[in-house]
């Protein structure tokens, strides 16, 4: 089919080195033909607040040599140190989707940014649509090679450090949750691909510090959760018992100035009176209502969603929390809200795609976090500017 990368026998060496250190490697290591000729190698014991180089070279089971590829990437700086950073936010995307023949445009726009990191909310790529239909491991399988065979996406992750995340789409169907099947694509499957096809070593949900002044929280919005469709009230749970928790624990812990949830799907909203998926509906109101109160109620403390396929900022009504939704890859997948609906919610609305960048730094030594809505062509739509309080 169009755009198939196959996998094949054989091994691989990762090799990574930083400035004025010794040069560490993996040996080489087989791939799994079980799991897609993939190798997972977890780097430890790296330095904080260091740009590292990468390299990752091939070879058959007879060693002959095959593809090399060079990248770097940056690691986070250590919690007692001040430094500026930068990131990249974006959500649902797909190969038919793409606006041109080397994948999405926004990723050459984001490298020109120089991001420290990037974060993908989930819908990476969707299972239930077609060209073709991914309803077994064989086609969702070729469905993500063939996205990161395109050129700008396979470049792009050699040159900055990403987080993934997942949502309904990428593990088997929209708005679906635990046991809801795709065909002959069933829901355990469809976890275990997530992780077989991405960095994801233990939890789906983590915090990363980067910094004194930003910790990020990455949640799992998907393994957890309850049934939409049984009645709103204290059992009723996107996260669980134990992801929520952890969450509350480790966010009111922090001593970071900025705190930022990174949500799968919107916590604030607001999103359309039709869905009954996420914390923004009326069917997890509960839930929702628990964690605007909570985030709210500490300082610096903001959320950035995926999900939506349209860009805004918003502040919920009740409790002042601010979201920021990132919006889809693309121009072609945006959709779902109005330009002229403009809600007492919203300060910024747009229906397009591209991506959210977010600067954390220092002005007259006062922390700031610069919120930026970019088009798919790099271009600013829209600044929101926030002074650590």
């Amino acid at each position: 089919m169009e755009g198939a990368v196959p996998g094949t026998k054989g091994k691989v060496k990762i090799t990574w080195s930083t400035k004025g250190e010794k040069t560490t490697h993996s040996g080489w290591l087989p791939v799994d033909p079980e799991k897609d000729h993939t190798r997972k190698v977890e780097i430890i014991n790296l330095l904080p607040g260091k740009s590292y180089k990468i390299k990752v070279e091939s070879q058959s089971l007879e060693g002959v040599p095959g593809q090399t590829i060079r990248g770097k990437f940056r690691t986070a700086p250590a919690p007692d140190q001040q430094s500026a950073i930068k990131f990249v936010v974006t959500t649902c995307q797909d190969y038919p989707r793409k606006d041109t023949p080397k994948g999405h445009q926004i990723y050459p726009r984001m490298l020109e940014l120089d991001p420290d990191f990037f974060v993908h909310t989930g819908d990476i790529e969707y299972y239930d649509k077609p060209q073709p239909w991914a309803n077994n491991q064989t086609l969702a399988r070729f469905k993500w090679n063939r996205l990161y065979g395109l050129p700008y996406l396979s470049y792009f992750h050699t040159q900055v450090g990403s987080y993934f995340m997942k949502d309904d789409h990428d593990t088997t169907s929209n708005d679906s949750w635990p046991g809801v099947d795709f065909v002959d694509l069933t829901w355990e499957q469809g976890k275990e691909l997530f992780v077989e096809q991405f960095p994801i070593c233990k939890k789906n949900y983590r915090t990363i510090r980067w910094g004194k002044d930003l910790q990020i929280w990455l949640v799992e919005g998907r393994d957890f959760r309850s049934p939409n469709t049984i009645k709103d009230g204290p059992g009723k749970s996107i996260w669980g018992k134990e992801q929520k928790e952890w969450f509350f624990r480790t966010f009111r812990e922090s001593d970071a100035t900025f705190r930022i949830l990174i949500s799968p799907t919107p916590v604030v909203g607001p999103d359309r009176a039709s869905k009954n998926d996420n914390h923004a509906n009326r069917g997890f109101k509960h839930e929702g209502d628990q964690i605007r109160k909570f985030i709210a109620s500490q300082k610096n403390a903001f959320v950035i969603c995926g999900d939506r396929h349209w860009q805004y900022v918003s502040i919920d009504q009740e409790t002042g929390l601010k979201e920021f939704s990132c919006g889809s890859a693309s121009d072609l997948h945006a959709s779902g809200w109005r330009d002229q609906k403009v809600l007492p919610e919203h300060t910024y609305l747009k229906v397009q795609g591209g991506f959210l960048y977010i600067e954390i730094k220092r002005e007259n030594n006062q922390p700031v976090l610069l919120a930026r809505h970019h088009d798919v062509k790099g271009k600013t739509s829209h600044l929101d500017k926030n002074p650590a309080q």
